[in-house]
């Protein structure tokens, strides 16, 4: 269902797959940056802290990336979306922080995981946000007022 209650077009469900394929794009480069960062940052900050960091490196790539590629059309303005983008990824990190540690501390141990145990759990904490964030970054960071003028018809 969109904003008006009905189904979408073809052409709209496809424009949105897209939307959402450029997210997951834009996503991983973005998850990249931040996965990257916070190997670098281990050698001078404890896991939590570097995880936190590389964090805030990411976000910031990602909201570069996000606004040029994925949600172009908003029409929020910059400090808008400023705002919902960082408060979208608070959540976002909240979560990020918990399956990591999480999966560090307690799960992938148990599961017998010797190696590595940092790396896993951290993708597993980055890739556990996707779909909270795009819902979030469509309808609040980069959302598109529609127009409500009666007198033109779609």
């Amino acid at each position: 269902m969109n904003r008006q209650g009905t189904r979408p077009t073809p052409d709209q469900a496809a424009a949105g797959r897209a939307r959402f394929l450029r997210f997951l794009i834009v996503g991983g480069a973005a998850a990249t940056v931040n996965f990257g960062s916070r190997i670098a940052l281990s050698i001078w900050l404890p896991y939590a802290g570097a995880i936190v960091v590389a964090y805030l490196c990411g976000i910031v790539a990602a909201f570069l990336l996000n606004r040029r590629y994925v949600f172009n059309d908003t029409t929020n303005r910059l400090h808008r979306q400023i705002f919902w983008f960082v408060a979208v990824n608070l959540v976002a990190i909240a979560q990020t922080l918990l399956v990591s540690l999480l999966f560090a501390e307690y799960v992938l141990p148990r599961l017998g995981l010797v190696s590595y145990v940092q790396e896993f759990a951290h993708a597993a904490g980055v890739i556990t946000p996707i779909f909270t964030s795009y819902i979030g970054h469509k309808h609040l960071s980069f959302s598109v007022k529609e127009d409500n003028n009666p007198s033109q018809t779609a």
